[in-house]
């Protein structure tokens, strides 16, 4: 049976950031899982987007930004709409979250994926049936 797990946009992020070669090289090995289908959601791909081309110190060429985005989209997307959001709101107040990462959450769960990757919530954390992992915590 395959592993359904949802990347969060910064392991993602770090793929493509030189600038952080020890982080970069934990998340391609994270991508190199076998018997793994990774999921993301269009709130991933939009933080994507504007990260690797506003927030690196030297950002991505637009041309590499849009081979990025093409591979992306060739994962399970959750498309985030007004019900997710709604419910999000209630899982930030159930479990103390922001809402961008109680929506990042409420993908995770709406897709049915055991684990969510990230280094943004507390590893380990139990959210439902999904377990919070962080795949940068021994750096």
């Amino acid at each position: 049976m395959t592993d359904r797990v949802f990347l969060d946009t910064n392991v993602l992020v770090y793929l493509y950031d030189a600038d952080t070669p020890e982080r970069q090289r934990k998340a391609r090995g994270v991508l190199e899982r076998d018997s793994v289908s990774f999921v993301i959601s269009t709130q991933v791909l939009q933080e994507f987007y504007v990260t690797v081309t506003r927030k690196f110190a030297k950002s991505m060429a637009e041309e590499d930004v849009l081979i990025a985005m093409r591979r992306l989209r060739e994962l399970p997307t959750v498309k985030v709409d007004v019900p997710m959001i709604f419910e999000a709101i209630e899982l930030g107040r159930r479990f103390q979250l922001s809402f961008w990462d109680a929506l990042i959450a409420r993908a995770a769960l709406a897709a049915g994926c055991s684990r969510l990757l990230t280094e943004d919530l507390q590893h380990q954390m139990r959210i439902g049936d999904l377990t919070v992992e962080n795949p940068f915590l021994a750096l």
